[in-house]
């Protein structure tokens, strides 16, 4: 399946945050592939979710410096918020989920990957965008992955 212009492409944690900090790791692949993404047309998404995941991965210490603050936090999820399509949870996200909780084998923290997925599902969103592509690979072919840096 091509990347089509209107596709939609669901945005991981780890992107969030790459993008967001000049000193991230991989701060530059992750604006020059959502730059590249943008202008091919794709429509960005991600979820409540991740967006806590975005705050709980930024507020540990050392991870990404310098340390932000609660009001950087909240500024950085508004304009999340402005700039994507956020995808909720309810009762569909839930049951996509344990099913692909029974189907596929999932334990442990593989559970909020399962939860990205089932998402996408409940959403029709088929491509994700992440730099921990091995995570995702036991849902190829159901989703398309994306890797930060090809």
């Amino acid at each position: 399946m091509a990347l089509m212009p209107g596709s939609a492409v669901f945005l991981d944690t780890n992107i969030l945050i790459c993008a967001s900090y000049p000193t991230a790791p991989f701060h530059q692949a992750a604006r020059s592939r959502l730059n590249e993404l943008e202008t091919g047309g794709a429509v960005f998404w991600t979820s409540r979710q991740v967006l806590r995941e975005f705050i709980a991965s930024t507020t540990r210490p050392g991870a990404v410096m310098p340390s932000p603050t609660g009001q950087a936090l909240a500024q950085a999820v508004r304009q999340f918020e402005r700039q994507f399509q956020i995808a909720g949870e309810d009762a569909s996200v839930t049951a996509l989920l344990l099913g692909l909780v029974a189907s596929r084998n999932v334990r442990g923290k593989q559970v909020h990957d399962a939860n990205i997925v089932a998402t996408m599902h409940r959403f029709g969103i088929s491509w994700l965008l992440t730099h921990n592509t091995a995570d995702f690979m036991r849902y190829v072919p159901d989703i398309s992955v994306l890797p930060l840096i090809s």
